[in-house]
C-alpha cells in the first residue's frame, strides 16, 4: 500500500537535506549521471552544496555510462559537467565500455541484445569515444552484462544516488515506498517526490542549461511526460529515431549504418509493431480501414504454442510469464489488457515492464470494481 504525506518541507529543501544527511556518514556516494533533465537537477544540488562547503567533494564519485548512440547535445551537456565537478574536486569516471543494452529493433534478428562500443564493429560505431574515456574495467563482464549490473558491482563500497521519480510510473512509485533506511550498496533517490512541473521549475529558476533536444522534441510537439531523452533502441525511446532527420539531418545515417533495422521505426513507427495505437490508427479502425482485431484470440493463439512462435529462451520464458498471468487472471482482463499483452508479445519485453503495468492494471480494477 502506498501512504503520501505531506512534509513541512519543499521538494526541493527535502531534496538538499537528503543529500546533506548521505554525506555525513562519510562513505563513498555514487552518482549516476545521464545528462537528463531529472539528472541535471541533481547535479546542481549536488554542485551547489559542494560550493557552500556542505557535502565534502572527495566523497563524491560520479558516473557515466555512454551508450554510444545519444544525441549530440547530450554528450556536450555531459563534458561540461565533467569539469564542473572536477575542478569542484570530486570524481567523474566516463564509461565507453562494452555492456548489452536491449534493443527493440533486434526482434527481428536472432539476437536480442545492442553492444554499446561493439568493439567487433567499431567501423560503424555512431561516434567515436572521447579521448579521455575509460572503455575497460576488471570488475565487468564485458558483453554480458547490462550497465546496471556492472554499476552495482563497483559501486558495492558506497551508496548510490539516482535522478529518478515516483510519478515516473506506478510500478517505480511502489519500488521506492518500500524503501527503508539505505545500507552500504544500497540505492537513494533524492528528488523521488518531484513531479514534472517541480524539475521544470527549479529548471527554470535556477537557469540550468537543458541539452536542446528537449527544446526540439517540444517544438515538434512531444507533451511533457514523453520529454525523456535515452539510448535509442530501447522501445520506450525508439520513436525519437522518427523526428531524427528534422534534429539532426547526418545523425539518421551514423545511427543505421549502426543498426541497419533502425528505417523501420521511420516506415512502421504508426503501427503495433511500436505499440503504436495512436489517433490515426484508431480512425482507420472506425472507418473499416484496417481490421480491429480480436486481442484476446490473438494472445491465445500466440501462447498455445510457446516454443514454436519465439525463438530464443529468453523470448520464452517472458512468454511464459505472460501465459501464467492470463491463466489466472483471464476472467479479470478486459480488451484494453489483452491488447497490451498482444503488443508486448509481438515486440517483446525484456525487462517486464509491460508485464508489471498489466498486471498493475488488471487487478487495480478489480478492486475498484469490488
Amino acid at each position: 500500500m502506498i501512504v503520501t504525506k505531506e512534509s513541512k518541507y519543499t521538494v526541493v529543501e527535502a531534496a538538499y537535506k537528503r543529500i546533506e544527511n548521505l554525506f555525513s556518514n562519510g562513505v563513498k556516494i555514487y552518482f549516476s549521471f545521464s545528462g537528463g533533465k531529472d539528472s541535471l537537477c541533481l547535479a546542481y544540488i549536488l554542485l551547489d552544496l559542494i560550493q557552500k562547503r556542505r557535502i565534502d567533494p572527495s566523497l563524491l564519485h560520479i558516473h557515466f555510462i555512454d551508450e554510444e548512440a545519444i544525441f549530440p547535445c547530450i554528450e556536450e551537456t555531459v563534458k561540461k559537467w565533467r569539469k564542473k565537478f572536477l575542478m569542484a574536486g570530486a570524481t567523474f569516471t566516463w564509461f565507453c565500455i562494452q555492456v548489452r543494452h536491449f534493443n527493440c529493433l533486434n526482434s527481428l534478428q536472432d539476437d536480442e541484445s545492442f553492444i554499446c562500443w561493439d568493439e567487433e564493429k567499431k567501423d560503424v560505431w555512431v561516434r567515436p569515444k572521447p579521448s579521455f574515456s575509460v572503455s575497460s574495467h576488471p570488475l565487468l563482464k564485458e558483453r554480458k552484462d547490462t550497465y546496471q549490473q556492472f554499476l552495482e558491482r563497483i559501486e558495492a563500497d558506497g551508496i548510490t544516488i539516482i535522478a529518478a521519480r515516483a510519478e515516473e510510473s506506478i510500478q517505480r512509485k511502489k519500488y521506492m515506498a518500500k524503501i527503508g533506511n539505505v545500507t552500504l550498496g544500497g540505492k537513494c533517490y533524492p528528488i523521488y517526490d518531484w513531479t514534472d512541473n517541480d524539475v521544470w521549475l527549479f529548471i527554470k529558476n535556477h537557469h540550468i542549461e537543458i541539452p536542446e533536444i528537449y527544446m526540439y522534441m517540444w517544438q515538434a510537439g512531444a507533451s511533457k511526460k514523453d520529454l525523456r531523452v535515452s539510448q535509442f533502441f530501447s522501445i520506450d525511446t525508439a520513436k525519437q529515431l522518427v523526428k531524427l532527420n528534422e534534429f539532426y539531418p547526418d545523425l539518421m545515417e551514423r545511427v543505421t549504418r549502426r543498426e541497419p533495422n533502425a528505417y523501420l521505426v521511420s516506415l512502421y513507427w504508426d503501427t503495433e509493431m511500436f505499440r503504436r495505437s495512436s489517433q490515426t490508427r484508431r480512425q482507420l479502425q472506425k472507418e473499416g480501414g484496417e481490421e480491429k482485431k480480436d486481442y484476446k484470440r490473438e494472445v491465445l493463439k500466440i501462447l498455445s504454442n510457446v516454443r514454436a512462435n519465439f525463438r530464443t529462451e529468453h523470448e520464452r520464458k517472458i512468454a511464459m510469464s505472460y501465459k501464467k498471468l492470463c491463466i489466472k487472471a483471464a476472467p479479470l482482463i478486459q480488451e484494453r489488457e489483452w491488447q497490451k499483452i498482444y503488443e508486448a508479445l509481438i515486440t517483446g519485453d525484456p525487462k517486464r515492464r509491460m508485464l508489471r503495468a498489466v498486471i498493475q492494471n488488471i487487478y487495480s480494477k478489480a478492486r475498484r470494481e469490488t
